[in-house]
């Protein structure tokens, strides 16, 4: 059986009290349907104090924020935005179109066709949240969608320079400085000054979720987005100082944030114990940190690697690290994670800001069901069919008749009913006074 060394102050998973969270949406909601820009404006004013005369930026004005970032954080934006693209890129080449000759003259064939528009939305409150601009717009844009809106909130009453920056340098047709509800809202149902996207990606807190989730149908959505989590697998070869510092840096995004180890080694459990305690006091971001590790922090000790994993996969969390002497013994092993980490030379961070996989992940135990935001998120897997073989024709609109007589659909056997006398050499009994009724009953 595990040994817990530490376990979490709250039990299940990490959630916040959201009981009024969806009436307040779906009030916001249903005020930008009726009332359009309108409403939008003053929500944005209610909420973040900002009202501009256009919460679309001009061209002008992006080239004046843009021109007052720093040099190097543009740099680094444009080789962020270079790891993204050049992955999705990869992603994008791996669907193939198809078609395939099923039967004789039967051909049936799927094309991946992008969105005709999405929606971006990249989060500010706290945190100027750039990377969510390069994990969503681009990947729309190797995706081939011929329009993409950016919405994200003002901070603290600013404009967030360096969000607005990548935006543009992801290639974004629309940024629009709008934030929470109104934003997601404006962009699914459109206003006077909005027209509708088709699909909305990425993050946001418990109200720009909860939208996603009342508008979904509407419009489509890349996933519902809860606290980050992070799960650590390692082995007694881990440096407890590594694992201690890992686990803290998504702590950090906020108090309800899952931080877990799994490990076959009880004394490094009980060192990154140590580690975690010494550590956490000067954090700048201990407000956040210090209550998610009380919270929701775990150490489980097992047995064994076999045992590691599939404790690890039971959680299902959100980024999985594996810091062991074969990490990749993990890409056999588990099945239930959004993102895998493998050695100490890979750290969740790196997924976060860097390294060019996408970092809008499956929380809350969703990654038993879904993967993340990619590519094909963007893209609509649709089919064709086209049979040129008469006799192939004849011979399905035999089946077809037969089979939808089982299920009572008479409208559907007799059009295969047709095709098998007009391809074949079936009569029809229902066709009275048609050239494919029996001999007689023409």
């Amino acid at each position: 059986m595990p040994e817990v060394l530490k376990s979490p102050a709250r039990t299940g998973r990490a959630r916040q009290d959201t009981t009024a969270v969806p009436d307040r949406v779906g009030e916001i909601i249903a005020d930008v349907r009726a009332r359009g820009d309108v409403a939008v404006r003053e929500h944005s004013q209610r909420f973040d104090s900002w009202s501009p005369e256009s919460f679309r930026l001009s061209a002008a004005e992006i080239e004046r924020i843009v021109s007052g970032v720093d040099d190097q954080v543009l740099a680094d934006i444009r080789f962020v935005q270079d790891q993204v693209r050049t992955f999705a890129q990869h992603q994008r080449e791996s669907m193939r179109d198809i078609e395939v000759e099923t039967l004789p003259g039967v051909h049936l064939g799927h094309r991946h066709l992008p969105v005709a528009a999405a929606g971006a939305y990249v989060p500010g409150g706290r945190y100027p949240l750039t990377a969510s601009a390069h994990m969503t717009i681009v990947t729309a844009r190797v995706a081939g969608v011929p329009r993409v809106v950016a919405c994200t909130p003002p901070i603290r009453g600013e404009v967030p320079a360096a969000t607005v920056a990548a935006m543009h340098l992801a290639g974004a047709d629309e940024i629009h400085l709008l934030g929470g509800v109104q934003a997601m809202a404006a962009m699914a149902v459109g206003t006077e000054s909005m027209d509708p996207v088709d699909l909305i990606a990425g993050p946001g807190n418990a109200y720009v979720a909860e939208a996603k989730r009342q508008l979904f149908g509407e419009v489509g959505i890349d996933l519902f987005a809860g606290p980050t989590e992070i799960l650590i697998v390692a082995d007694g070869s881990a440096d407890p100082f590594v694992v201690a510092v890992d686990l803290l840096s998504q702590a950090e995004h906020g108090p309800d944030s899952p931080a877990v180890l799994v490990t076959t080694s009880a004394e490094l459990g009980r060192s990154v114990l140590e580690h975690v305690d010494r550590l956490l006091p000067d954090m700048p971001t201990r407000d956040f940190a210090a209550p998610a590790w009380r919270d929701h922090g775990e150490i489980v000790v097992v047995d064994s690697l076999a045992e590691a994993f599939s404790v690890a996969d039971g959680y299902a969390s959100e980024h999985v690290q594996i810091l062991t002497e074969n990490p990749r013994q993990a890409l056999d092993r588990m099945t239930q994670y959004g993102a895998l980490f493998l050695g100490e030379g890979t750290c969740v961070s790196y997924g976060d800001k860097v390294i060019g996989t996408n970092h809008v992940l499956p929380t809350r135990g969703a990654a038993r069901y879904t993967g993340g935001l990619w590519v094909g998120k963007y893209l609509k897997t649709v089919t064709y069919q086209e049979v040129t073989d008469p006799a192939a024709s004849a011979r399905l609109g035999e089946v077809c008749g037969r089979a939808s007589r089982v299920e009572l659909f008479e409208g559907h056997a007799r059009s295969g009913d047709v095709r098998a006398a007009k391809y074949g050499d079936a009569t029809v009994s229902w066709a009275s006074g048609t050239p494919w009724a029996p001999v007689g009953q023409r």
